[in-house]
């Protein structure tokens, strides 16, 4: 069942050129003259990619319905990520080009929210925040507090990334594993 473009909305999921996309934006343009226009940018679930695309307000897109389920994570070779439905046990796997550079924030036994279209594992929404331990940080510098300097660290699960100089080995830090930003420091290890 189509619906009219000028009907879509943020967080949306639709056809578009036979792919399947979530609507990120919506604007709704009327020029002066013609007809109404919604603009949008579009991500696609399989490659992450992000489209601008603009619609006639009454042309016909066809909308999706996705499933999430919260799933444990279980672990991760060259080629896939693990998954399991701790209802029923049942494993699914996604492939790790899908989800990209987010499956090294990851720990075994995390839950997380599997996308999943037509009984099949389509993507995962990432969590807004993650909570890693530091388990290598090199040693701070004294001294230049006032552009907030950073140093490197490297955490449980091995990525390195950039926390402020007073993070050290042991502490447990939040973690954005969209952009691979330090949030905050979240405590240490007892």
């Amino acid at each position: 069942m189509s619906i009219n473009a000028g009907n879509l909305q943020k967080g949306q999921y639709i056809f578009h050129n036979n792919e399947i996309w979530q609507v990120q934006q919506t604007s709704f343009y009327s020029p002066g003259k013609g007809a109404a226009l919604m603009k949008t940018k579009l991500k696609n679930i399989k490659t992450g990619k992000v489209l601008a695309y603009t619609y006639k307000s009454n042309e016909p897109v066809e909308p999706i319905d996705i499933e999430t389920k919260e799933l444990q994570y279980l672990y991760k070779d060259a080629d896939y990520l693990y998954f399991m439905d701790e209802i029923s046990y049942e494993q699914v796997q996604l492939n790790t080009a899908v989800v990209g550079n987010l499956a090294n924030y990851f720990k075994e036994g995390d839950k997380l929210a599997v996308l999943i279209y037509d009984g099949e594992p389509i993507n995962l929404r990432p969590p807004k925040s993650v909570k890693l331990k530091v388990v290598e940080a090199e040693e701070g510098t004294k001294g230049n507090t006032m552009t907030a300097p950073k140093k490197n660290v490297k955490m449980e699960t091995g990525i390195t990334l950039l926390a402020p100089l007073f993070i050290k080995v042991g502490d447990i830090i939040s973690i954005n594993p969209e952009t691979g930003e330090y949030l905050s420091r979240a405590g240490a290890e007892d």
